[in-house]
């Protein structure tokens, strides 16, 4: 596959995330898209879509995302500002891409 397509795949796999995925700040959701998170995390999710991906190996992805908060004085991993909904919505759209 060359790299175009690679381009390509990781930025519709980025739309999907940024358009459907959320952090939520109290009670706030935060849209990856508009946190500028989106293309980050699906860079990293890209390259194990062709595997069985588990929820611990997008957990453990989303632990080494880190999310730096008021103004870099704070840092937390992606993981945790994830509510469950969010997560679910996540593993499905991991497993339409990885399914096409």
């Amino acid at each position: 596959m060359s790299n175009s397509n690679n381009t390509e795949a990781i930025e519709k796999l980025a739309a999907a995330i940024g358009e459907n995925v959320y952090i939520d700040v109290a009670k706030w959701h935060l849209y990856l898209r508009d946190a500028h998170l989106h293309t980050v995390l699906a860079e990293q999710l890209y390259p194990i879509l062709a595997e069985k991906i588990t929820e611990e190996q997008v957990l453990h992805i989303l632990r080494n995302i880190s999310v730096k908060l008021g103004g870099g004085k704070l840092e937390t991993p992606l993981a945790n500002l994830l509510p469950m909904q969010s997560q679910m919505q996540l593993m499905d759209i991991i497993e339409e891409f990885a399914a096409a």
